[in-house]
């Protein structure tokens, strides 16, 4: 079973974190990452000692308590996703590049600018019968371009990010058409973190901010039939390359997924190709 979780909270010591979860999570394979502002990661194992692990991780005397009901996205595996566990203590836990980004407010996963996937539902159905008010949102894929070419929500926008700073770009290019014709973003990512640590930055420039509360995995994960909505497959990091919109894999490879002919791209297919060694 796969596990993937993050929260935006303040750790004042990262390192002893670290240690603590290297503790927390020995039974398991993944990659953890913490930084003074949080946690983001993603884990596999057998069932009864991922269950542990989350139980303990949001116990009242771990942490301080700070992970108490955080929650996390679960999907079956066929391919191991992971071969050893890494906990890394980083300056940031998502790096995106964001301009001034230590003046932004902190990400907060439970604000108004969230919706769940049944109101994100609701708001593509009436997009697509052309029921919103006014000119409607811009849905806007906030995610790289091979993840939009294998799979996304219809109608979305893909901003062609091959490099983080890509996304920046778009949104400042078409930020001022946006916030003159008043439509509001609706942006989603595969498990929400890249929107709770981008929508305080699309919030400075004037924008209203909705988004995919916990993320593609989460809309699969709450609705069976999420398919009707979504086109193709989510990109995961990790072994099993990609899932269905029913959490399942699929034998899509990596090879057809990267473009080897993109720069941007022949890296990722590279690195792909070394994980799966081992």
């Amino acid at each position: 079973m796969h596990s993937a979780f993050y929260r935006f909270t303040p750790l004042p010591d990262a390192v002893a974190a670290a240690a603590t979860l290297r503790t927390l999570a020995a039974e398991l394979f993944g990659a953890i990452t913490v930084a003074p502002e949080g946690l983001n990661g993603a884990v596999a194992g057998p069932l009864p000692a991922l269950q542990a692990f989350e139980a303990a991780l949001q116990r009242a005397d771990v942490l301080g308590g700070a992970f108490a009901g955080m929650p996390f996205k679960h999907s079956a595996c066929v391919t191991p996703p992971y071969a050893r566990l890494k906990v890394l203590v980083k300056p940031e836990i998502v790096a995106l590049g964001l301009p001034e980004a230590a003046a932004l407010p902190w990400p907060d996963a439970a604000d108004a600018t969230h919706l769940s996937p049944q109101q994100w539902r609701e708001m593509l159905r009436r997009q697509a019968a052309g029921e919103a008010e006014g000119p409607g949102v811009v849905l806007l894929d906030n995610r790289n371009h091979f993840e939009f070419r294998l799979g996304h929500f219809k109608g979305a926008e893909d901003p062609g990010v091959r490099h983080f700073r890509d996304f920046v770009a778009y949104v400042e290019a078409h930020a001022p058409g946006w916030r003159e014709a008043q439509r509001p973003v609706a942006m989603y990512c595969t498990g929400g973190i890249r929107c709770d640590k981008t929508a305080p930055w699309l919030q400075s420039l004037g924008l209203q901010v909705l988004q995919l509360e916990g993320g593609i995995l989460n809309y699969f994960q709450q609705l069976p039939d999420a398919a009707q909505d979504w086109q193709g497959e989510c990109f995961v990091f990790d072994k099993r390359i990609a899932l269905n919109a029913a959490l399942e894999e699929t034998p899509t490879t990596a090879e057809q997924v990267f473009d080897e002919a993109d720069p941007g791209e022949a890296w990722r297919l590279a690195r792909a190709k070394r994980l799966d060694a081992f």
